[in-house]
């Protein structure tokens, strides 16, 4: 947050399509500004280029005239209002409603009669008028008053935080794709956990998300208890951020196309707990089978929650399904055999894999955190050994489908699945190496063995 007079605003308005704007609605005898969220990132130092220019009076072919004057390298909004005082009205947040005059010889004056710059000041979100009102007309403002926090990492004021609370159930009333669009900000934010964190308080969450709600809690039984598994999903999300950050920081290699589908892979990655959660006298709790669980969930929810259904979500399926499998094999000997496996499973999403679950190692038992996180370096170094050595990570069988049902005249059957699957088993294993010669002498030795005799 910087504070900014007029002589500032001026100098960071002083641009060509500025003066163009101003000096053509000057032409036209009518006044003009600049509202909303384009003034208020420049007081928080943020880069935007959607400008929503105010209009007070008809402006009729104005935005024509500006077009023929300078380009238009910005997502620009022509509004007309009668005053100024009716677009400022009209804004959700007191930090929206702030506007900067183009006028020549007025430029870079400041209209706040809201006290909008206090607010950004003191990092406080505030409704403009009366919050109950405000959401109970517009509920998705609940949503924009929860992201704006998270994004700007403010405080929500507190009479407008207990009017979403009150509101809440109006939500219902909001599509799902405008829904989708604040989370999808939350989620893109440096701090999201923040962001579900408040959804969470407000209660907003068991509306529009109640599998992530329902993880919330902490059960007891015999003095035996769990850890509470939605708070150790936030802090997972806060984890893959900070692995990210520092990646992007260290201009380090790691999947920057599904950045954001990783941290939706983070906030699902125990989805299926509360589903899988059961109670045994010897073992105390268990969550047996969460991850394949929880993999089954995913399209359900993106469907839901209108998060696209193509790629993106078979990505996210395929770490939460496969986010236990680094963590066994850490807990246990780090052997070739579960590491290759691994490898070929997860494919070209290994790295995410492996940033996830070392991102899952919240234990407070530090000796215990440190072991796992050293024999995650084990894995590491085992994928780097065994993907230069064996090119397991873009493994394809040696000796294909078809392959086999020529050589032993076959048509499609269970014998071909069979042979198959015992070929990749035994090149995962490290029993053959993954090459045609070897890998059709394996196969031939095992239909032998299952009475099919080779045609050559």
């Amino acid at each position: 947050m910087r504070l900014l007079n007029r002589e500032q605003l001026a100098a960071l308005l002083d641009k060509p399509f500025f003066h163009t704007i101003g000096e053509t609605a000057d032409a036209m005898g009518v006044e003009c500004y600049i509202i909303g969220g384009f003034v208020r990132d420049l007081f928080l130092e943020r880069d935007s280029d959607d400008v929503e220019v105010v209009i007070v009076g008809n402006a009729k072919g104005l935005k024509e005239a500006v077009e023929q004057r300078t380009d238009c390298d910005s997502r620009v909004r022509f509004v007309e209002e009668h005053t100024l005082e009716e677009a400022q009205q009209r804004q959700d947040f007191t930090i929206n409603t702030l506007a900067v005059c183009l006028k020549p010889g007025r430029l870079g004056e400041l209209i706040d009669p809201y006290d909008g710059v206090w607010d950004l000041e003191d990092r406080i979100i505030a409704t403009t008028f009366d919050p109950v009102g405000t959401f109970a007309d517009d509920p998705l403002q609940m949503m924009r008053a929860i992201r704006f926090a998270t994004q700007f990492n403010f405080e929500i004021e507190p009479a407008t935080f207990e009017a979403v609370q009150v509101n809440r159930e109006a939500i219902r009333k909001v599509s799902g794709e405008r829904i989708a669009d604040e989370l999808q900000q939350i989620m893109a934010s440096d701090a999201p956990a923040r962001g579900w964190e408040l959804l969470f308080q407000s209660g907003l969450l068991d509306i529009i998300f109640p599998e992530l709600a329902a993880m919330q809690g902490v059960e007891a039984v015999a003095g035996r208890a769990h850890k509470d598994n939605f708070w150790h999903t936030l802090e997972v999300l806060t984890n893959v951020v900070r692995a990210q950050k520092t990646l992007e920081a260290e201009s380090l290699t790691y999947s920057e196309e599904h950045s954001l589908w990783l941290r939706w892979a983070a906030l699902l990655h125990d989805i299926g707990k509360p589903k899988s959660k059961r109670w045994d006298p010897q073992l105390g709790w268990t969550f047996h089978n969460h991850n394949f669980i929880g993999e089954k969930m995913v399209p359900h929810i993106f469907r839901r929650l209108k998060l696209p259904t193509d790629e993106r979500m078979e990505y996210v399926k395929k770490l939460v399904s496969l986010h236990m499998r680094p963590i066994v094999i850490a807990d246990e000997e780090v052997t070739d055999s579960a590491v290759r496996r691994l490898l070929f499973e997860a494919g070209g999403d290994i790295d995410d894999l492996m940033l996830l679950c070392e991102a899952d190692i919240t234990s407070k038992n530090q000796q215990r955190k440190q072991r796992f996180l050293d024999n995650f370096q084990l894995v590491r170094e085992k994928l780097v050994d065994l993907k230069e050595r064996d090119r397991i990570r873009t493994f394809q069988p040696p000796v294909d489908g078809e392959e086999i049902m020529q050589r032993f005249h076959l048509p499609p059957c269970r014998e071909v699945g069979v042979l198959k699957t015992a070929l990749k088993d035994a090149v995962l294993a490290g029993v053959i190496p993954n090459e045609h010669d070897a890998a059709l002498q394996f196969v031939i030795e095992k239909a032998r063995a299952m009475g099919l005799e080779s045609n050559s």
